[in-house]
C-alpha cells in the first residue's frame, strides 16, 4: 500500500522557519518524482516545488528563494525547508508523488481527477503563519 505521510507542521511566527517532513512507503521512493502543494482557505490548490528523480527542481515564483526540496532515499523521505515565513504562506500543506512527472511539467492543471498528474497524495498537514 502507497503511503505519503507529512509532518513537522504547527503554528511559527513571521520571518521564522519550519521544515515538512514526507515520509514515503509502498513504492520505490528514488523512482518517483515529490512535489509538494499547499492550499489555503478559500484558495485552489498551488504546486510550489517539485524534485524528479535525476534532480531537477521547480519552485513556484511565490516560494522562491525561501522554500527548498530535498530528498533522502535511504530515509524514503522529501522535506520541504521553509524560511522567511509569511502570513500568506498560511495553508495545508501536501506532498504528491508521481513516476513520470517531470519538474519542468510541474505543476500540471488539475484535471478531472483533480490529481494534478500526480498519482499519489498525502493527507495533508496545516501551517499558520503568525503575524
Amino acid at each position: 500500500e502507497v503511503q505519503l505521510v507529512e509532518s513537522g507542521g504547527g503554528l511559527v511566527q513571521a520571518g521564522g522557519s519550519l521544515r515538512l517532513s514526507c515520509a514515503a512507503s509502498g513504492f520505490t521512493f528514488e523512482d518517483y518524482a515529490i512535489g509538494w502543494f499547499r492550499q489555503a482557505p478559500g484558495k485552489e490548490r498551488e504546486g510550489i516545488q517539485c524534485i524528479s528523480s535525476d534532480g531537477s527542481t521547480y519552485s513556484a515564483e511565490s516560494v522562491k528563494g525561501r522554500f527548498t526540496i530535498s530528498t533522502d532515499s535511504a530515509k524514503n523521505t522529501a522535506y520541504l525547508q521553509m524560511n522567511s515565513l509569511k502570513p500568506e504562506d498560511t495553508a495545508i500543506y501536501y506532498c504528491a508523488a508521481d513516476p513520470v512527472m517531470p519538474c519542468f511539467l510541474f505543476p500540471r492543471p488539475m484535471g478531472t481527477n483533480n490529481d494534478y498528474g500526480m498519482d499519489y497524495w498525502g493527507k495533508g498537514i496545516l501551517v499558520t503563519v503568525s503575524s
